[in-house]
C-alpha cells in the first residue's frame, strides 16, 4: 500500500502507526505524528492502522539552546 510520509511516497504492508514508526527506525517517544492533517495522540499509535493513501507528517523534537 502507498503512503505519503513527510512528502515522500512510501510503500508498506498494512500495519499500525506504531509498527510503521519502528519499521522506519523511528523512536516514537520524541516525535509528533500528524495523520491526514490531524494530530494523532501517542496513546493511539498502536491502535490506529494505516490505510492506502494516508498522509503522515512526522516531526522530531530537538533540544537546543
Amino acid at each position: 500500500m502507498k503512503l505519503l510520509v513527510n512528502g515522500e511516497e512510501k510503500i508498506t504492508s498494512p500495519m499500525s502507526v506504531y509498527d510503521f514508526l519502528l519499521t522506519i527506525e523511528c523512536d516514537p517517544r520524541p516525535i509528533a505524528v500528524e495523520l491526514n492533517r490531524a494530530i494523532l495522540a501517542k496513546n493511539d499509535y498502536r491502535t490506529t492502522f494505516l490505510l492506502e493513501g494516508d498522509q503522515l507528517e512526522i516531526v522530531w523534537f530537538v533540544g537546543g539552546g
